[in-house]
């Protein structure tokens, strides 16, 4: 099993990606974000995950261990193989993704190719309690998103939050800043408060 490449990127075409590893290249399925941050000519480091199958042998590769990580999780979902997961990731980061998940926000998984309604659902209803840990940059308010997503965040918060939003903020960028008012005003504050100190947070 391959589970990481460090060479130099030898070719792009689309989403395969050819990385020299002392003289043998290696060809490497990738998601489109993970391309973008590759340059032919440049050193690179892929973590991989291996298939083999009885009449095929493929790598796909990640710019981070939880892209891979990702990965993995997403093809536990019912109607989810490598091809949609790959779409996934190539749409949403990490934690974007856990966020999504979090929320319960289909809409969100929904906007990557070949993700319809009913595959979205099942990704956010059976990765909900993967996502704290695998939340990365998102970690900090992942808790409070999964209660929102689930209905069972405080008034304040839930009110908060719903203020913000209706100001033209996504709610993943509400719950970020309610998430941060909370740290300084306390678990007891009011929605008025929470609403001020988010508007600081969202206006940094």
């Amino acid at each position: 099993m391959i589970g990481k490449l460090k060479g130099t990127i030898d070719e792009i075409d689309g989403d395969l990606v050819l990385i020299d590893v002392h003289g043998v290249c290696y060809a490497v399925s990738c998601a489109s974000r993970t391309v973008a941050r590759l340059s032919v000519g440049e050193a690179a480091v892929l973590h991989i995950e291996t298939y083999v199958r009885e009449d095929q042998f493929r790598l796909f590769g990640f710019g981070s261990h939880l892209e891979r990580e990702w990965f993995r999780l997403l093809q536990g979902v019912q109607g989810v193989g490598a091809k949609v997961a790959l779409a996934v990731l190539s749409t949403l980061s990490p934690s974007e993704i856990a966020n999504a998940v979090a929320l319960r926000d289909v809409a969100m998984v929904a906007r990557s190719p070949g993700v319809g309604k009913k595959v979205a659902e099942r990704i956010v209803t059976e990765l909900k309690s993967k996502a704290p840990a695998y939340a990365g940059d998102a970690a900090p308010a992942i808790g409070l998103k999964q209660e929102l997503g689930e209905g069972v965040a405080t008034g304040p918060v839930t009110d908060a939050v719903s203020a913000l939003s209706n100001l033209g903020y996504s709610r993943d960028q509400a719950a970020n800043a309610v998430a941060a008012a909370l740290k300084t005003a306390g678990e007891d504050a009011d929605a008025a408060k929470l609403i001020r100190l988010g508007l600081k947070e969202l206006s940094r």
